[in-house]
């Protein structure tokens, strides 16, 4: 069952997250990659102010296709979030309470979302198109010269999303992935052995060309 969220996410919101929660979130919340991330870091050391309020805030680690017409945004799928670990810490420090993205974070961000009681929440990658019905309204509201990778504010309704990491650092990567991570060499090449090449042709080809799978070398 879904939780339901509402933006302003405040610290009580976060801490009553567990990972692997499905969540539904809606209200206003940010988009930002790692260029618009750099520029927002290069204000703080300047102290200088923040074009948005972070505090108790949502970011979309997110860079939109154009919208199409009738449309609020093009697709927005999730982008990689290690392009925004260097930053991260400094804006949790101030307040950002939740993260929406893709792949895994670094320790020194998990340990600053510890700190900071926030919540890494994950997207679906490939469903970007799916995402943008979510989002009823965007406008640009920084660093219009980035293009996709300007911050923009989204209205959302109901966006889905899992708690990948949450307050108290339990991560799902490490829940799901951890009994396999020592041996996962052995497990991944037993499985590609066993998949038939007159089904995965397009696919089998290219692996084996990677060094690793001798096993499969001709």
């Amino acid at each position: 069952m879904e939780k339901r969220i509402t933006v302003p996410f405040t610290r009580e919101q976060a801490e009553e997250l567990k990972c692997g929660d499905n969540v539904l979130i809606s209200g206003v919340i940010y988009t930002g990659r790692d260029a618009a991330h750099k520029r927002l870091i290069e204000l703080l050391d300047g102290s200088k102010e923040l074009p948005i309020d972070v505090k108790d805030a949502i970011i979309y680690y997110v860079g939109p296709a154009p919208a199409k017409p009738g449309q609020a945004i093009g697709s927005a799928g999730p982008t990689t979030s290690y392009r925004m670990d260097s930053y991260t810490p400094q804006l949790l420090d101030l307040g950002l309470r939740g993260m929406i993205g893709k792949g895994k974070r670094s320790q020194e961000v998990i340990d600053s979302m510890v700190k900071n009681k926030a919540v890494y929440f994950g997207a679906i990658g490939g469903a970007g198109a799916l995402l943008s019905r979510c989002i009823k309204k965007a406008e640009i509201v920084a660093y219009d010269d980035l293009g996709a990778e300007a911050i923009r504010r989204l209205e959302v309704e109901d966006l889905p999303a899992v708690v990948v990491i949450d307050s108290r650092g339990h991560n799902l990567y490490d829940i799901f992935y951890g009994r396999f991570k020592a041996n996962e060499n052995d497990v991944l090449s037993r499985y590609i052995e066993l998949a038939p090449r007159e089904i995965f042709a397009d696919i089998l080809d290219k692996i084996d060309g990677f060094v690793y799978f001798d096993s499969r070398r001709r």
